[in-house]
Formats: C-alpha cells, sequence, structure tokens
C-alpha cells in the first residue's frame, strides 16, 4: 500500500521558518517527480514546488527565494524547507506524487498519490 504521510505543520510568526516533511512509504520517492500543494482557506488548491526524478526544482513565483524543495532518497522522504514565512502563505500544505509535466510544472494524475495535508498557519 502507498502511503505519502506529510507533517511539520504549525503555527508560527511571521519572518520565521518551518520545515515539511512528506515520508513516503510503498514507493521511491526517488523514481518520481513529487510536488507540494498549498490550500489557502477559501482558495483552490495550487502547485508551489516540485521537483522531478532527475532532481530538476521548480517554484511559484510567491515563494522562490524562500521555500526549498529538497528530498532524501535514503529516508524516502520529500521535504520543503520554508523560511520568512508571510501571513498569504497559511493554508494546508499537501504533497503529491506528480506524472504529469506541463513544461512547467509536474501536477498529479488521477493514478498519483496525495499525502493527507499538514495545516501551516502564519500569524502573529
Amino acid at each position: 500500500e502507498v502511503q505519502l504521510q506529510a507533517f511539520g505543520g504549525g503555527l508560527v510568526q511571521p519572518g520565521r521558518c518551518l520545515r515539511l516533511s512528506c515520508r513516503a512509504s510503498g514507493l521511491n520517492v526517488a523514481n518520481y517527480a513529487m510536488s507540494w500543494f498549498r490550500q489557502a482557506p477559501g482558495k483552490e488548491r495550487e502547485g508551489i514546488s516540485c521537483i522531478s526524478s532527475h532532481g530538476r526544482l521548480y517554484y511559484e513565483d510567491s515563494v522562490k527565494g524562500r521555500f526549498t524543495i529538497s528530498r532524501d532518497n535514503a529516508k524516502n522522504t520529500l521535504y520543503l524547507q520554508m523560511n520568512n514565512l508571510k501571513p498569504e502563505d497559511t493554508g494546508v500544505y499537501y504533497c503529491a506524487t506528480a506524472s504529469i509535466y506541463t513544461g512547467d510544472y509536474y501536477y498529479p494524475s488521477e493514478s498519483d498519490y496525495w499525502g493527507q495535508g499538514t495545516l501551516v498557519t502564519v500569524s502573529s
């Protein structure tokens, strides 16, 4: 059974940092493009960062320079280091495998896998 377990969210003040983790079981993250998505309150889920199976990185404009996606193949875990957090980064963050490449991002297909989401709240 494939599982993606996302964790590491929490309540932080603006300007602080968090690292999200997405631990996989039942698949090898090294063989997949993996993506992080964010769903802000009242908004649709949006892709914010992804990493190809070859290690190519992509970032949505609002997180460039602040967020870093990485993958530890030995731990079979995907990470999202989030620095200088802003209130607009608030939302539920999801990890997913992503097999659809659009030329500028990897998106999950219906057969890809999603984690359960972890809530990040940035507030003073």
